[in-house]
């Protein structure tokens, strides 16, 4: 999966010469009218240290604490841009990391040499 060049045009200049994770994640519309959005303290946590890589960016999704209104039904793609994972890491945790409950969880991501990732989320 390649990344416009708009999205990376958009990430600050202090972040594009550091590699990245690259999440797309995949929100089947349970309901119609529904409202999604990402908080800023979401992150991935190495599953074997305390390693943490912190969100940079998110296309096609609200920064809370703004909403994104879903189409009535089907499938919802959004791109969540991380820091580096530690070089150690062979697997990680996405953790949406909020004052309240229904933050976005997947577990167990295997690690790849691509750090590009796509996650269902529930």
């Amino acid at each position: 999966m390649a990344i416009g060049v708009d999205v990376l045009a958009s990430i600050d200049p202090e972040y594009l010469e550091d590699s990245f994770v690259y999440v797309h994640c995949k929100f089947d519309i349970p309901t119609p009218g529904m409202l999604i959005r990402i908080w800023r303290t979401t992150v991935l946590n190495d599953c074997h240290s305390s390693g943490q890589s912190q969100l940079i960016h998110a296309e096609n999704i609200s920064y809370a604490p703004q909403w994104t209104m879903l189409p009535n039904e089907g499938k919802y793609s959004f791109l969540l841009i991380f820091s580096a994972l530690p070089k150690t890491c062979t697997q990680f945790d996405l953790i949406e990391q909020i004052p309240e409950a229904g933050g976005f969880v997947v577990k167990n991501i295997a690690r790849n040499k691509t750090d590009i990732y796509s996650v269902n989320i529930d």
